[in-house]
């Protein structure tokens, strides 16, 4: 965890320093809507704030550039069984970051209107987002390698985060509560 910390120490400490800024954007967003009248200002202030701070220093990882040749991996599952086989902590680290990448997204986009509340459409943003991020790390030359895997596991990630918090959105869209 070294190594992890090592690498992306800045990117932890900017998005832990960043909570009390989350706080109070989402409160001025929340009265901004609020003012304007707007039917929900306090649950769509949340899931949107949410969101971006959630998405944003996993973005930054994964454009920041490194040292190397960009590449390319188009078979699926080919990248994952290679990390799944090296060391424990890479693969704890590239797998379980993979998941978090647009996790904030998954939770938080059918809380923030029942137009995302299934697991489908939740699966469909989360796998244009990513590919739009892989298209953009192979673009850019950032040194890294764009991969299909890596796709496949932030749309995993998003969906499971909103299958997390299914309970909460689906109820509130029984309601009549969430914002279309």
């Amino acid at each position: 965890m070294q190594q992890v910390w090592h690498a992306w120490g800045n990117v932890i400490i900017a998005a832990v320093l960043a909570v009390p800024l989350v706080v109070i954007a989402i409160r001025l967003l929340a009265l901004r809507r609020t003012r304007d009248g707007h039917p929900f200002p306090v649950r769509t202030a949340v899931a949107d704030v949410v969101m971006t701070a959630g998405t944003a220093p996993w973005i930054w990882m994964i454009l920041t550039p490194r040292a190397g040749d960009s590449s390319v991996s188009l078979i699926p599952l080919a990248d994952l069984w290679m990390v799944l086989h090296g060391s424990g902590e890479t693969s704890f680290v590239q797998v379980g970051g993979n998941l978090l990448v647009f996790a904030a997204l998954g939770a938080m986009l059918p809380v923030r209107s029942a137009r995302f509340a299934s697991l489908a459409r939740v699966a469909a943003v989360a796998a244009t987002a990513s590919l739009s991020v892989e298209l953009l790390q192979y673009g850019l030359r950032l040194g890294r390698v764009s991969s299909v895997d890596d796709v496949l596991i932030n749309t995993a990630g998003a969906v499971l985060a909103a299958a997390v918090t299914r309970r909460w959105w689906a109820s509130q869209i029984a309601d009549g509560i969430v914002p279309r």
